[in-house]
């Protein structure tokens, strides 16, 4: 082969190569230019992360403290509900220390008393305590039978007295009824 033909060779192979060296250069480049943006975008991402985990942080620590206060004061609305019971027993005891004709006076004791029982039973039935009525029939979950008698005005089984009122609370029993059952 010439000398010429080498040349031509050379250069031409050199200029191949200078192209290929310009390609990969730019290869490259686009790579680095890929990875500063998906850098970029991790950080971004691992940020809002951050962000997130503590948002979710602070709603859980919130949310926490809001149960513990509803929990603290879950019976503030049954005590003011009290209260004006305690109102009228306070009136009753005032009203025991005036002097004056002692019939007049323990009708009207009797009449605050009674009152202040219907008061205090409105205030349980608005928070859901009800008193088990003495006219349902014997039922073992809310009823105790402490005694049990011979009766011709009622069926067996049924109650024929009620020793003391039982309550619920909703559904659930507070304090069983106990009553007289009949055989």
């Amino acid at each position: 082969m010439s000398e010429e033909k080498k040349d031509t060779q050379n250069e031409e192979l050199e200029e191949t190569l200078e192209e290929l060296n310009e390609e990969a250069e730019a290869d490259a480049q686009a790579v680095d230019n890929e990875l500063d943006l998906l850098q970029n975008e991790l950080t971004t991402l691992k940020d809002k992360y951050a962000r997130v985990h503590a948002d979710f942080e602070n709603i859980k620590k919130r949310l926490e403290r809001e149960k513990y206060t509803a929990v603290e004061y879950a019976n503030e609305k049954f005590a003011k509900d009290i209260i004006p019971v305690i109102d009228s027993l306070e009136g009753a005891l005032k009203s025991v220390a005036t002097d004056g004709d002692k019939a007049e006076l323990f009708d009207k004791l009797k009449e605050g008393i009674e009152l202040t029982h219907k008061q205090f039973l409105t205030s349980l039935e608005k928070h859901g305590v009800t008193m088990v009525s003495h006219d349902e029939p014997f039922d073992p979950n809310i009823h105790n039978a402490i005694q049990s008698t011979d009766s011709d005005e009622v069926e067996s089984g049924q109650i024929v007295q009620t020793f003391q009122t039982g309550y619920k609370y909703k559904e659930r029993p507070l304090r069983e009824a106990m009553v007289v059952v009949a055989n």
